[in-house]
């Protein structure tokens, strides 16, 4: 499930803006957005919330867990910042398939005994995540019903063999809102710019269903040859990177029939 990185002190806000891909000044306090973390080739490390709980402190909820490991390779950007990064693993992070009480779109709500709540969802498919102390872990059927509804949203799951291998465009990130193209330099930022300016880009996600179970890195053919792969998968959903053009024909993930679904709306904050 779901880990959280915290950057707390004065230049939090300034550091993270060094660090990712949107644009962290311009959120209020109290609000949060999508974000990914990039290499300098602009290829997509980790995919996050993050959360701008005032101007000294911000949390990053990494769904795919290695919070720790994030956290110890930003703390090599630090420098003379005054920002701490630690793997917040005080908090836990708690879903539910169902509307938030109080949190609205991006705006974060405060309940009782300091639990955070989050809208992760919409009018179509409403979902809520709480931050805060730990509760009943989930059951398989609940992760992967959870998972699924990240897929049909168009939130890329990345496991290890899949980062560092994609570009925000090729995962859909605008979709989600998760970067900026004109704000100041971060890593990658050449690259995203270049690639959004100058409409390079020629693949991005498609929902597919399956009766297949593929994992991450599986193929994806159409006519006997190979014209894509699965970035992300739960189940008989997947998300994989595909042309934007494709030729007439059914397509095959592990010589099975898959079938494009259309993607939800309305994850974007």
């Amino acid at each position: 499930m779901a880990q959280i990185v915290r950057l707390s002190g004065p230049d939090a806000v300034a550091f993270a803006q060094a660090q990712f891909a949107n644009d962290i000044p311009s959120l209020a306090d109290g609000h949060w957005q999508w974000s990914a973390w990039l290499t300098a080739k602009g290829r997509v490390i980790a995919i996050f919330q993050l959360l701008r709980l005032d101007a000294q402190e911000l949390l990053l909820v990494c769904h795919d867990g290695g919070a720790a490991a994030i956290a110890e390779q930003l703390r090599r950007f630090v420098f003379r910042r005054k920002v701490v990064v630690s793997h917040a693993d005080t908090l836990s992070v708690n879903a539910a398939l169902q509307a938030p009480t109080e949190a609205d779109g991006a705006r974060i709500a405060r309940r009782d005994g300091d639990v955070v709540e989050l809208d992760v969802g919409s009018l179509a498919l409403p979902r809520t995540l709480l931050l805060g102390p730990a509760t009943a872990a989930a059951t398989p059927g609940e992760e992967l019903a959870w998972r699924q509804s990240d897929l049909r949203f168009g939130l890329p799951r990345l496991v290890d063999a899949q980062r560092e291998q994609w570009t925000p465009q090729q995962l859909g990130l605008d979709r989600l809102a998760a970067y900026s193209v004109k704000k100041g330099c971060y890593p990658g930022q050449e690259i995203v710019a270049r690639t959004h300016f100058l409409g390079k880009a020629k693949r991005s996600l498609a929902l597919l269903h399956t009766v297949a179970t593929p994992e991450a890195g599986t193929a994806v053919s159409q006519n006997g040859a190979t014209i894509g792969s699965v970035a992300s998968s739960a189940g008989v959903l997947a998300l994989a990177v595909l042309p934007l053009e494709m030729a007439e024909g059914p397509l095959q993930v592990l010589d099975a029939d898959a079938h494009i679904m259309p993607l939800l709306d309305g994850l974007a904050r």
